[in-house]
């Protein structure tokens, strides 16, 4: 039995460039070691979450030498990653579930004050979202990047009561 779900869409290049002053978050930066006959070579990946607060975030990935140049390629990469978040007024238009591999997280509108209740790959990704109160849960693998792949999926695929209703070729 296999679930058909549609692909995430990334804003397009133009749209992007629209956006406007992006803010990024450095969720996890990981060592590895390779063992060569001389020694251990060193390389790192970085983990960013991308957003302008205001309906649209993204995720990147970048590997490189050097600590600084994996951040950059990761915010590099977010930028080319972003998605369009359907909000309202503080939260979400209806509760949905977003996976990516192993991970999955529930996202729940709560009502205004309540805050964002999530735990901190979630969190980070909600913030740059511009979501203020919700209530999350995550099952399975709590590995950060599929958390956040996971969020992204579950937020690029919330519909606004109208968006639905054209959809399904219902009037309100």
């Amino acid at each position: 039995m296999s679930k058909s779900r549609d692909k995430i869409e990334y804003l397009d290049r133009n749209e992007a460039e629209k956006v406007g002053e992006l803010k990024e978050e450095r969720l996890k930066v990981n060592r590895t070691a390779k063992v060569v006959k001389g020694g251990r070579r060193f390389a790192f990946s970085s983990l960013t979450i991308v957003g302008n607060q205001d309906g649209v975030v993204g995720f990147g990935f970048g590997k490189a030498k050097e600590i600084p140049a994996a951040m950059q390629k990761a915010f590099k990469d977010g930028r080319k990653h972003l998605v369009r978040v359907q909000r309202k007024d503080t939260s979400i238009p209806h509760e949905i579930e977003g996976s990516f591999c192993a991970s999955s997280v529930r996202l729940i509108p709560a009502a205004a004050g309540t805050g964002i209740i999530a735990g901190g790959t979630v969190r980070a990704v909600l913030e740059l979202a511009g979501i203020k109160d919700i209530l999350t849960k995550a099952y399975g693998s709590t590995n950060p990047i599929n958390l956040a792949k996971a969020t992204i999926d579950g937020l690029s695929r919330l519909r606004s009561k109208e968006e639905m209703a054209d959809l399904r070729g219902v009037e309100l």
